[in-house]
Parts: structure tokens; C-alpha cells; sequence
């Protein structure tokens, strides 16, 4: 359940050697998560959801300079303003994140959207 990740533990539903999990097994599907409430890195919310025993907290606007997402692909940490603020790819090597993850940015970090 957990795969270490460029010397980070990321903990998932079949993890891939670049954050891909059962979840999201796309070509782009390659960044983590750091979860405010525990601290630990998952591919996505519905890990965190299988395997926590809570509930998963967003990162306030306030603490938006954590780095809290990991490139799959490099394993760059970014701080969660510059991740929100990117144009869905790594600012370090290039790699294309997935653009859909945006629909989901409210379940992770606080947005104006929620």
C-alpha cells in the first residue's frame, strides 16, 4: 500500500514509480499530495479515502506556501501556490500533469471555488 517515490513514502491503491494509482493510471496522472490532516503523501482522495482513518482536511489559504505536491516524474516538492498558479505541468522538468486534476483542487487546498 505504500511505494517509496523519490525518497518519499506515497501511500495508494496499486502505486505506480510515478504517483499513478488504481485511481488515476493516466500518462499525466503523476503528482501526490501531501494531506494537511495527516501529513501523508497519496496519489489521490479516493486513496485517502480507502486506506485512512479519517476524514481528509484541506490546506487553508494561509499555508498555500507548503510544499505539499510531488512530481511523479522528477520528484520536485511543490508549494501548493505554485502548483495552483501552473500551467498543469512541472515547473522543474516539464512533465504534463493532468489539466482534469483542477476540477478537483477544493477537495485538497482551500479555493475561492470552495
Amino acid at each position: 500500500m505504500s511505494r517509496r517515490i523519490h525518497g518519499i513514502d506515497v501511500v495508494g491503491l496499486d502505486v505506480d514509480s510515478e504517483t499513478r494509482c488504481g485511481h488515476y493510471g493516466g500518462p499525466t496522472d503523476i503528482i501526490a499530495i501531501k494531506f494537511k490532516c495527516c501529513g501523508t503523501w497519496y496519489p489521490c482522495i479516493d486513496c485517502h479515502r480507502a486506506l485512512a482513518d479519517h476524514g481528509a482536511e484541506a490546506w487553508p489559504s494561509g499555508e498555500h506556501d507548503e510544499p505539499a505536491v510531488l512530481c511523479g516524474a522528477c520528484g520536485v516538492q511543490l508549494g501548493i501556490a505554485t502548483y495552483l498558479a501552473g500551467d498543469s505541468s512541472c515547473p522543474r522538468c516539464g512533465a504534463g500533469f493532468n489539466p482534469g486534476c483542477k476540477l478537483h483542487h477544493h477537495l485538497y487546498f482551500e479555493t475561492a471555488r470552495g
